[in-house]
């Protein structure tokens, strides 16, 4: 596809609401996996736990351990008590966070917001980049606790079910916080299924990328290059540069778990698909035409028609091939989105058993 062509138009697909899933499932490694080999185009329907015979001694997986925040707080305007909800987006001080606020005309600079029993309050300092606002809290203790008891995960829009435990919005190998979403590709694995991996000989590396909405925004030029990508802070250890690289220089594959694992691993990597200790903050936008430099292979859930993740899915594995696994889930109506099934996209891995298999 020429570069002056694409357009937002061609990562279009028709999804009945049905197929978005609205509730995670009860374990977490029973949703269905799509194998898609990015060289063939050829499909095969497994269940999640099959990834295992799917990755190979000496491969790596890149893991995300970001965790999400509940950063979604429902409070009322202190002098009218209008209801206010807002969404914790950065922290820009130790009080002071970049903050959506709707409906933002209620939140003026110097509007004051108490929430719950008024352990939390707070006041709009301004208004900045995109309509977002920066919030200064005030509270009494730890605000870890105090947001832990008051704040909600922050949802996307499509799943309009209420959450009945926080963690299942959570890896089980979450471990530093401030994510506004989860890294959704990561909810699939158990602690048991880590383990097995591990204990194929399958080297598992862990960075952080914080994940903001930005990710989600929509794509709103019919021209995909005319989109910005909001900045996200990532983070790679000594330890997991380590890992990567030696996968890379033995001839073994590099594996990202989700979009935001492959965004940081590129976003990191010099010009040869090295990697060091490192951390700063990345726009980085993933479409077709881009050349990894490091990913190898990706296990990835279902994304929205038209998003920037599709495309990243599409750089990988081409936009038609991409579609046409798509339209294969559809038909075989996979669950979609967060808390959806996920697909594995590589290649070169032939099983006997062909079951499933699609030209």
């Amino acid at each position: 596809m020429k570069m002056e062509t694409l357009k937002k138009s061609d990562f279009y697909f028709e999804l009945p609401q049905e197929l978005i899933a609205q509730d995670p499932l009860e374990d977490r490694a029973s949703s269905r996996l799509l194998f898609l080999d990015k060289r063939t185009g050829k499909t095969r329907d497994l269940g999640f736990r099959d990834v295992l015979d799917y990755l190979e001694p000496g491969d790596c997986l890149v893991l995300n351990n970001t965790k999400v925040i509940p950063a979604r707080l429902l409070g009322q305007k202190e002098d009218t008590g209008a209801a206010i909800e807002i969404l914790l987006l950065k922290r820009r001080d130790k009080d002071v966070w970049e903050t959506l606020v709707k409906p933002g005309k209620k939140a003026r600079p110097g509007a004051r917001i108490v929430f719950g029993d008024g352990r939390l309050r707070a006041e709009v300092l301004e208004v900045v980049e995109e309509g977002n606002r920066l919030v200064r809290f005030e509270y009494e203790g730890i605000w870890e606790e105090v947001l832990d008891s008051l704040g909600e995960m922050p949802l996307p829009p499509y799943i309009t079910h209420k959450l009945q435990d926080k963690n299942r919005y959570q890896t089980v190998y979450a471990k530093y916080e401030g994510s506004a979403a989860a890294p959704t590709a990561g909810l699939h694995f158990t602690t048991e299924l880590l383990q097995e991996i591990q204990e194929k000989g399958v080297e598992t590396a862990y960075v952080t990328l914080h994940v903001g909405l930005g990710t989600f925004r929509p794509v709103k030029e019919e021209n995909v290059l005319e989109h910005h990508m909001h900045s996200e802070y990532y983070q790679i250890t000594k330890e997991a540069a380590e890992k990567i690289n030696r996968a890379k220089e033995s001839g073994h594959r590099v594996i990202c778990v989700g979009t935001t694992s492959c965004r940081t691993i590129e976003s990191a990597a010099d010009e040869n698909g090295r990697l060091q200790e490192t951390c700063g903050n990345t726009e980085i936008f993933i479409y077709p035409s881009y050349r990894f430099k490091v990913l190898d292979g990706l296990i990835t859930n279902f994304h929205l028609p038209e998003s920037t993740l599709v495309m990243l899915v599409a750089a990988l594995a081409g936009r038609e091939q991409v579609l046409n696994a798509y339209e294969h889930a559809i038909e075989e109506k996979y669950r979609f989105f967060s808390f959806g099934d996920a697909m594995f996209i590589t290649s070169g891995i032939e099983k006997s058993d062909e079951k499933g298999e699609k030209a």
